[in-house]
C-alpha cells in the first residue's frame, strides 16, 4: 500500500488518461513554473489539486484562461471576489463545506478575515496574476 500524502504539502495532479500524479512539495510562485514543465504536455485537460491555508488576504488577483477552478472552502470563511470580462465584479462569501467555480478568464481574489483553508481545483495552464490594487480593498 503506498504512503499516505498531506494535500497541503503534495499537491496531486490530474492527468490525460485518468492518472493521479503526487507533487513534489510547494515551496513558492517558482514552483508552477516547474509544475509546468513536469505536465504541459496534459494541456487545458490537466488539472491541479492543492490545498492552502490562509490568515491574510491573497496580494493578488489570479485568472486562468483555459479552464474552470473549483475553490472547496474546508475551514473558516473565504470571500471570493470575481471580476468578469466586463468589469463586473461579484463577491461570495465561502464557509466551510461550500465551494464556488472560477469561470475560465475570470479574474478571481480572496479576502480572508481570520483564517481559512480550501482545496482548489485548478485547470493552471497559461495561470496569469495582477497586482492587487490596495485603494481597492
Amino acid at each position: 500500500m503506498a504512503r499516505p500524502h498531506r494535500l497541503a504539502d503534495s499537491f496531486i495532479h490530474l492527468g490525460l488518461g485518468a492518472t493521479a500524479v503526487p507533487q513534489p512539495p510547494f515551496d513558492g510562485l517558482e514552483w508552477y513554473e516547474a509544475y509546468g514543465e513536469r505536465h504541459g504536455a496534459d494541456g487545458r485537460e490537466g488539472r491541479l489539486v492543492g490545498q492552502h491555508h490562509f490568515t491574510e488576504s491573497w496580494a493578488s488577483w489570479e485568472m486562468h484562461p483555459l479552464g474552470e477552478e473549483v475553490v472547496i472552502c474546508t475551514a473558516g470563511t473565504m470571500v471570493l471576489t470575481q471580476e468578469f470580462p466586463e468589469g463586473r465584479r461579484e463577491s461570495t462569501t465561502l464557509a466551510a463545506g461550500e465551494y464556488a467555480i472560477n469561470p475560465a478568464g475570470v479574474w478571481h481574489i480572496a479576502d480572508i478575515d481570520s483564517e481559512a483553508t480550501a482545496i482548489f481545483i485548478t485547470a493552471g495552464e497559461g495561470t496569469r496574476h495582477r497586482p492587487r490594487c490596495l485603494a481597492a480593498r
